[in-house]
């Protein structure tokens, strides 16, 4: 009974015009609704299925887990797929990150990261350090802490009166760049702004949080990694914490494991989710170095333990699933195996939309390529957002049979590991398509 349900992140109205569809099974990269209606996903369900729907591996270990133990309390419990994950994540992070804090999503992961840094000023002795530097267009989850050091006003001025104000600092925009620069030679000249901010703000400023290399749901913007290099300089000068957030970046969607990789650096707290389970089941995490373990430990008596904590923590069917999906990268060597297709995918996209005169930008890193839609391609104007064109194409789409959810006008592609060149070309004539269907 759908009409029962409040679903996320959408207008309900516009279920009088298109009902909800009733997904009945996943196999590989499609999705069957119950009318037997296949779809390519697209958009990995959301950026989170990396080995394709009902991936027989997966199933296993799931199975073998839940045969076993599925769920304990995490506080003075452990499991085995908890520790078998954190020693398989840590060997393939920088070694300055030393220890994992489990949440059980995105955003959970994104308020334990603020919360680390706070209480590691305070415990230092620096309680005046509390606020937060990020970028303009920067998300990082919709709880409160999130965002309030989100960047998309879509997002957080609606709930501006329960948000506790933090830095905002215009961030990179390499499509519409002021210095008229290109992605590929500048030296983030737009870098100024963030050196401003810390260095006016730097008594009080406890961390900068970025998404490394791509601002997802801020319409896909990708950013060189000499930024990267400039922010960890900047903030290890000024005694400021760094967050990664590769929640939507990590495990491999960028072209390496993780995105930091590309820069050369390693932040102080690093976020991870999505991805992490293969699609299976919700599960975050934060890395952190031994220095912010460290100022949480101590006698009971002093008061610093690290208060936060969920019922799933460090779910162990989730452990369990997140450790096979470590497994098949490992065993199949899907970074490698990828690099065709980031280069078929972007091909195949920019075959068919790179002249098309509504085409703005074509943009891609790994498994990531995105089409900004424009008015005008000389101005770079912005469709009348009113005419929802952006939404258009994504309908289109799905009568083709493929989901490819829009944002705003930015049509994106972030489908599944496992998908073949043959169906990445199905895909972009989809997408293709729906786009000329939608434009008339």
């Amino acid at each position: 009974m759908t009409e029962k349900i409040w679903h996320p992140c959408m207008q309900m109205h516009d279920t009088r015009q298109h009902p909800i569809i009733t997904i009945d099974r996943g196999q590989g990269i499609y999705l069957y609704d119950v009318q037997g209606n296949s779809y390519i996903d697209a958009i990995s369900s959301w950026w989170v299925n990396l080995f394709g729907h009902a991936n027989p591996r997966i199933v296993r270990a799931l199975t073998r887990q839940a045969q076993k133990l599925e769920q304990v309390i995490f506080s003075g419990f452990s499991h085995e797929p908890a520790e078998r994950l954190s020693e398989r994540l840590l060997a393939l992070l920088p070694d300055a990150l030393t220890k994992i804090f489990f949440a059980d999503n995105g955003s959970c992961a994104v308020e334990a990261a603020l919360k680390m840094c706070r209480g590691y000023f305070r415990n230092a002795g620096h309680p005046e350090k509390t606020k937060f530097a990020f970028l303009t267009h920067g998300y990082h989850g919709e709880t409160l802490g999130a965002l309030s050091v989100c960047g998309e006003a879509l997002y957080r001025d609606a709930f501006a009166p329960l948000i506790v104000p933090q830095i905002e600092v215009v961030g990179p925009d390499c499509f519409r760049c002021p210095f008229g620069e290109t992605r590929q030679a500048c030296d983030a000249p737009c870098f100024a702004a963030m050196e401003r901010a810390v260095a006016g703000n730097a008594r009080e400023l406890a961390a900068v949080i970025v998404e490394p290399l791509v601002q997802c749901a801020g319409n896909f913007r990708i950013y060189p990694p000499v930024y990267l290099r400039k922010l960890r300089e900047l903030t290890r000068e000024a005694g400021v914490l760094l967050i990664f957030d590769e929640i939507a970046v990590g495990f491999g969607r960028t072209g390496t494991m993780f995105a930091l990789e590309q820069a050369g650096v390693r932040p102080d707290l690093l976020c991870l989710s999505k991805g992490i389970t293969s699609g299976t089941l919700p599960l975050s995490l934060v890395a952190v170095t031994e220095e912010i373990y460290q100022a949480f430990y101590g006698e009971y008596a002093k008061q610093k333990a690290f208060l936060h904590s969920h019922s799933y923590t460090g779910n162990a069917l989730a452990c369990a699933v997140a450790v096979e999906t470590l497994n098949i990268f490992r065993d199949e060597d899907a970074l490698a195996a990828n690099r065709p297709k980031h280069a078929r995918l972007r091909r195949a996209v920019e075959e068919r939309f790179g002249d098309f005169k509504h085409t703005g930008e074509v943009r891609s890193l790994g498994f990531i390529c995105a089409v900004e839609l424009v008015a005008d391609r000389e101005t770079k104007e912005p469709f009348d957002w009113k005419r929802r064109l952006g939404y258009q194409i994504y309908r289109k789409a799905l009568t083709r049979g493929a989901l490819l959810r829009n944002l705003g006008e930015i049509i994106y592609f972030m489908p599944p590991y496992v998908i073949t060149e043959d169906e990445i070309e199905t895909l972009a004539d989809i997408a293709w398509a729906a786009t000329r269907d939608a434009l008339g």
